[in-house]
Parts: structure tokens; sequence; C-alpha cells
């Protein structure tokens, strides 16, 4: 059985892993695209958009690796709101995205799921985050299942104590409103300390471990 894993998630100074009045046209919220500096001239990320080169960063390569399958919060497949980027939205990244697994949106909007090209199912599920660990842990298989995000998925499953290991980037922006991550969080009673620190010139690594 594999692990339950954050991996790659960005966070300001001030804790916020999204900015404010996310949209259409600012899926990250205001000032949230700035929190991926770190991560836009990495070899994965280039590869994920079709460009070739970049630079090699460990744990941009790590980011996605070893899933077997995904879970996302409702946001994180389309814009805020209950029409889903109209009848024929299907995600942020295209026919191709970068998932290449089974994907689980959190949503309280039943939809059928959705085959994209790469090997990325999109499936809906409408009765909770148990439900939906429980069916990606079962796709998964051995590999481990990434808990993708946006910051409301991550807080319930941290909450919940199902996530084995937490990979933040903290990048040096300072947001002041958004999303933030630990609001109400008391993490050392939940069982998690800080495993791994690594600074780097954009940002600075930190692994949480339960």
């Amino acid at each position: 059985m594999g692990r339950v894993r954050v991996a790659g998630f960005a966070v300001s100074i001030d804790g916020f892993g999204a900015g404010p009045e996310q949209s259409l046209e600012h899926p990250m919220g205001k000032g949230g695209k700035d929190l991926h500096q770190w991560f836009y001239p990495t070899r994965a990320f280039r590869s994920m958009i079709g460009k070739d080169g970049g630079t090699e960063d460990r744990f941009a390569s790590a980011a996605m690796a070893g899933f077997g399958a995904f879970i996302l919060g409702r946001n994180m497949f389309g814009p805020a709101g209950d029409d889903w980027g109209g009848p024929d939205w299907k995600g942020w990244w295209g026919d191709n995205p970068p998932y290449h697994a089974p994907t689980f949106i959190l949503s309280h909007h039943a939809r059928a799921p959705i085959v994209m090209d790469g090997g990325t199912t999109f499936h809906f599920v409408t009765d909770g985050i148990e439900a939906a660990l429980a069916q990606a842990k079962a796709a998964a298989g051995d590999l481990d299942v990434k808990i993708g995000g946006g910051v409301s998925t991550v807080r319930q499953y941290l909450m919940a104590g199902a996530i084995d290991e937490l990979h933040l980037v903290q990048s040096p922006i300072v947001l002041g409103r958004g999303e933030n991550l630990f609001a109400g969080i008391d993490l050392p009673s939940l069982g998690y300390r800080v495993t791994e620190v690594v600074p780097t010139g954009l940002a600075t690594h930190l692994v949480l471990s339960s």
C-alpha cells in the first residue's frame, strides 16, 4: 500500500496557498501565481506545457512522480461556480492533463467521469473526503496518492490525519489575504514534524512527516 502525500504545495511567508478573489482570470487568486515562481523555470514544469529545456530540480521532478492517483478540490478542476466553466469544460490543462492517472475531484455536483488523453480520467466524488481517498487508494495500488490541492482540500485531509508526508514550498512573497493553509490547525498535536529543510534561491523546501 502506498502513502498519501502532498508534494510541491507552495505557500507564502504568511501561510497562504492561494490569493484572494479566485476566478477564471485568476485561478490561483490574485497574486497566487507568484507562489510558483520556483517551479516555472524547471524541466518538470516546462515538459508539462510541451516545452524543452529548463533547470533540474529534484523537488519539482518528485512533485508528480510515484503517484497512482490524485485527489483535487473542485476549484482545481474548474472555476468557481456551479457551471464548471461551461458545458464543454474539461479542466484547466487542456486535452492532456499532467496527472496521467485516475484523478478524483471532490464536488457537491455529480458528473459523469471524463476520459482525457495521456491516461487521466476525472472522477467526481460527491460523498466526501473519505470516499474519495478510498477510491484513490484502490486505484493507486502500490503507488502513492497525491492530495493535489487546493488549500481547503489539503486542510481537510490534514485535520483528518490522513496525510503521511507534506512537502511545502515556502515562496518569498507575502499575500496578506487569500486561503491560509494552517489557520486553526495544530500540526504538532496531529503528529507532524519537520524532517527536511532545503533552502534555494527561489524558495525554501520543507518536508513534514507524521
